[in-house]
């Protein structure tokens, strides 16, 4: 697939974080993505496997972007650096990233 670089992201939140945190971090997380012209696209959603693999990571982010360069402009744009420290700092305990150009 040509043209397309993705950036995944797996969060758990602290014990402590609240559903209106947690839904907060998803609206925000959509409103800094639509403003930056090098994302692509933003889907997210919330896990719903049957095999108790997740290791207690609930929310799946899937940033899109043209190629890599737009992941790179991503990282440390002041509106992702502020959606990090505003909105996750607070209440997550953990995260995992993986970045991909598929190739099927």
């Amino acid at each position: 697939m040509s043209g397309i670089y993705r950036h995944v992201v797996l969060f758990k939140f602290k014990d402590d974080a609240t559903q209106d945190q947690i839904d907060t971090v998803a609206r925000a997380f959509e409103a800094f993505c639509a403003g930056l012209d090098f994302v692509k696209s933003l889907e997210w959603g919330v896990n719903s496997s049957p095999e108790g693999l997740n290791e207690g990571l609930t929310h799946c982010f899937v940033v899109s972007f043209a190629d890599a360069s737009g992941r790179d402009a991503y990282l440390p744009h002041p509106k992702h650096v502020a959606f990090c420290q505003t909105y996750l700092d607070p209440i997550l305990d953990r995260v995992v990233v993986v970045d991909f150009a598929p190739v099927g």
